[in-house]
């Protein structure tokens, strides 16, 4: 079983600074508070084949994880994969559009698939997911506005 969930949030800073903000998730600890680490590989600036490692919390439990990054298409596009082998997976991204004002309006979403007895925790984690959904999507746009010069 799979399923995704998606939130959608306007950023009061331009598309560049945004994609560029997202496109490195050593930011994600700002706005992820399931994120405990994370490190990139290679060092240097984001590019297809950058790979993110973390260590994340979820229901009280740590696990390892490892993104790659399979599209990116600056200013508006990224997209990624999860490498690591877990009851649950992700893969998903962010589509960023440019809005007047020097504004930006991010979309995220994420896929969710079980494997093993993961198929049987999925729907849980999916409705949490979802259930968090507009919350996640706030929380990135205060990070970025924080971490973002006008």
């Amino acid at each position: 079983m799979s399923g995704q969930f998606e939130a959608s949030v306007e950023i009061d800073r331009p598309v560049e600074a945004v994609f560029a903000y997202l496109a490195d998730g050593r930011h994600d600890p700002e706005f992820s508070p399931r994120v405990q680490e994370i490190t990139k590989i290679p060092d240097g600036p984001t590019a297809l084949g950058t790979v993110f490692r973390s260590t994340v919390k979820d229901a009280g439990m740590k696990t390892g994880r490892e993104f790659r990054i399979i599209g990116l298409e600056p200013p508006h596009l990224i997209r990624w994969t999860e490498q690591s082998r877990n009851l649950i997976t992700a893969e998903g991204g962010y589509d960023l559009e440019s809005l007047p004002g020097g504004r930006t309006r991010v979309r995220i979403f994420n896929t969710l698939e079980g494997h093993g007895i993961g198929k049987l925790l999925v729907g849980l984690a999916l409705g949490a997911a979802r259930k968090d959904a507009p919350d996640f999507g706030r929380r990135i746009k205060a990070a970025a506005e924080a971490s973002l010069p006008r």
